[in-house]
């Protein structure tokens, strides 16, 4: 139940930012954040396939993930946005990121 309170607290406050930030509906804003959310569970998991719209509009398939056994060992941390969501891209093998709010689809 505490996992539970904590993705939908999780949520709610990306989808507010988004509301607030670039102007979206609360129901536009609630399903990109909802699918953020299940992106992020999948990336941990396994390779994943999705669409996001890139800064000059034009839509990107990736490959990615973030499973521990799949993805280099990395020196240090970078500080990232909490606006970005990274990823281990796995056909080029470099870390990737892009906006949360330019998620379109999990394949």
């Amino acid at each position: 139940m505490k996992e539970f309170k904590s993705t939908m607290k999780e949520m709610m406050n990306l989808a507010w930012s988004m509301v607030r930030r670039y102007g979206y509906s609360m129901s536009k804003a609630m399903h990109i954040a909802w699918l953020n959310i299940k992106l992020r569970i999948a990336l941990k998991k396994n390779v994943v396939e999705f669409y996001f719209q890139k800064v000059d509009g034009s839509m990107r398939q990736a490959f990615g993930t973030l499973k521990d056994n799949m993805i280099p060992q990395t020196q240090g941390t970078k500080k990232t946005v909490d606006t970005c969501q990274v990823y281990f891209d796995t056909e080029k093998q470099e870390w990737r990121c892009f906006k949360k709010c330019n998620l379109v689809k999990i394949a």
